[in-house]
């Protein structure tokens, strides 16, 4: 890959998507630094590559002969880094564009979605990787079996997640995409689903004539995309007609063994190890896009059968004195509610408690009574303070974790508000009992309460 510019500075280079472009910058031979706020193990590595790091954003963190600064989604305008890179007269670009000017030498798969981004970018990942492609990727969390979230191959295929906030995703070139689902979501900066399918089909737009639209047949706007691309379309779903499809679906402890059917001709069975019937619509997409890169069916499923996830989507923390502790990242109402199901079907005996996190404030008050709703299947709810991230003070006073839990206890739910991680571990310590299932949800911090709850948990069990 030939980036246009040899030195950059990255602000944000912490976050899981700015990490995979520093290190595949640094890879190639680009002189890489860049700053965030909170150190740790993601700029350790970064360091050890070669970057010059700083944790801190101050204009001087910026080297003099720096060309170009590359900065995330959530870096605002008056950072102190933007602001000295404007005066200097630098080019300042988004993380996108970065993404976008890497993938132009590649062939691009861009896979995009309100929902199962991550989990689809990562099984490409795996699929094209054990076919001996040696792909370049970018995916938006850690997959355990590469080891990696992100990574610099030689092959032709570049997999990236494409994210639909800050219509990031129309800076990319992709000649394949795929779009999972679309609901309202980002609702601090979209003005309402109409907004959010016209955003779609403007990434829909970026394909040429001879390019490939895969979507979710049993998602109403999604299709409302494809059918107006100009470029070659194909469908997916289970049990529905669809270019692929999943049939004589069987599901065991919550993970499906089905039969796959391409344009009406059986080509296989795949077996899933992660459960959901979400997953089962994830593979076809990530199976479809394989097929059109030239990795058969067989080689394709085979790769998936040992597919564990990406990091945070139902990651089994541990399970100890009898209790299993379980990680994930759903943080809208949708995938709650599937994530759930998941975990009602893998585990129909026990009681579920959820430590549900909210991500936004803005995104709490326009989901609040859908967020309440989510919890159904679940016998205890424990809900802390809502994550902050780039709402304004307004928003901050408009809604609270407490009027979640309101919501939740007049549907009759037993929800709780602790704000303290020391509380939350000493209330499930003391209630919790052999059998019972904890999953911390969020896309926060809480990963945190799993993590020390598991400890805690292993320490009385000895």
């Amino acid at each position: 890959m030939a980036f246009p510019v040899r030195k950059v500075h990255m602000t944000g280079i912490g976050g899981v998507g700015m990490s995979g472009v520093a290190r595949m910058l640094l890879h190639e031979g680009v002189s890489v630094s860049g700053s965030d706020l909170v150190d740790g193990a993601v700029l350790d590595t970064l360091r050890g590559m070669g970057a010059y790091l700083s944790v801190s954003q101050a204009g001087e963190n910026i080297p003099p002969d720096t060309e170009m600064l590359i900065i995330s989604a959530a870096v605002r305008q008056d950072n102190p880094e933007v602001v000295e890179a404007r005066r200097r007269g630098m080019e300042i670009i988004k993380y996108a564009s970065a993404l976008g000017l890497l993938m132009r030498e590649k062939t691009g798969v861009a896979v995009s979605g309100t929902h199962g981004k991550t989990t689809t970018t990562a099984m490409l990942a795996v699929i094209l990787t054990s076919a001996g492609m040696d792909p370049s990727f970018v995916v938006g969390a850690t997959v355990p079996q590469l080891a990696t979230s992100s990574r610099e191959g030689a092959g032709d295929a570049f997999v990236v997640e494409a994210c639909e906030y800050d219509r990031s995703f129309l800076n990319l070139h992709p000649q394949i995409a795929v779009i999972n689902n679309i609901e309202e979501d980002h609702l601090d900066y979209y003005g309402g689903l109409e907004e959010i399918v016209e955003a779609f089909r403007e990434f829909a737009g970026l394909l040429d004539r001879d390019g490939v639209l895969v979507g979710n047949a049993h998602d109403r706007n999604a299709m409302s995309v494809l059918s107006a691309a100009r470029c070659r379309r194909l469908t997916f779903g289970a049990e529905v007609e669809a270019d692929w499809q999943a049939v004589n679906l069987d599901c065991s402890d919550g993970a499906y063994c089905f039969d796959v059917m391409k344009d009406a001709l059986m080509v296989g069975r795949m077996r899933l190890a992660i459960p959901g019937l979400h997953n089962v619509l994830n593979s076809l997409a990530a199976v479809a896009v394989a097929d059109e890169l030239g990795v058969d069916f067989v080689a394709s499923a085979r790769a998936l059968e040992d597919f564990c996830g990406a990091e945070r989507r139902f990651s089994i923390v541990g399970k100890a004195a009898g209790v299993t502790v379980i990680d994930d990242y759903a943080h809208h109402p949708t995938e709650i509610q599937v994530t759930l199901k998941a975990a009602r079907d893998c585990y129909d005996s026990g009681r579920i408690w959820v430590v549900f996190q909210p991500h936004q404030y803005s995104r709490t008050r326009f989901f609040l009574k859908d967020f309440a709703r989510s919890f159904a299947q679940v016998d205890r709810i424990i809900v802390p303070d809502i994550y902050f991230v780039r709402d304004s003070d307004r928003e901050r006073k408009l809604v609270n974790a407490r009027d979640l839990v309101t919501q939740m206890r007049g549907l009759g739910y037993h929800a709780e508000y602790i704000p303290e991680w020391r509380c939350i571990i000493d209330r499930i310590i003391s209630q919790a009992r052999p059998g019972d299932v904890v999953i911390t949800m969020g896309a926060g911090n809480v990963n945190e309460v799993a993590d020390a709850l598991f400890e805690r948990l292993e320490r009385e069990a000895d």
